[in-house]
């Protein structure tokens, strides 16, 4: 009974995953990941970078915009919104955020 019961749970974690990955939409599947996180600077910046009345981001060096993220993450730019915002990615993310931003142009 026990097999059985870890078989069912496997089944229906791989149905559910499945079923999660399907409802993803059309434009996430297969989006550069630091696309997907650039959603979230859209506001401000524009998703690629060049957003109403804020600083262009978009083409700079992709150590550059890594390296202002860290220090804001770091509390050095004071405790404004990108402040906030840079606390909540991980170094990998803030990798894959620069890296999107800096091929845009």
């Amino acid at each position: 009974m026990t097999s059985l019961s870890a078989a069912w749970r496997i089944a229906l974690a791989v149905t559910v995953g499945s079923a999660a990955v399907a409802a993803l939409p059309a434009v996430a599947q297969g989006s550069p990941p630091g696309r997907l996180l650039a959603s979230n600077c859209f506001q401000c910046h524009g998703t690629n970078g060049r957003g109403p009345g804020f600083e262009d981001i978009a083409g700079e060096s992709p150590q550059k915009i890594y390296e202002e993220l860290v220090e804001m993450r770091a509390g050095r730019e004071g405790s404004g919104l990108m402040v906030k915002h840079a606390m909540g990615y991980t170094d990998e993310q803030l990798r894959l955020l620069a890296e999107w931003l800096a091929t845009q142009r």
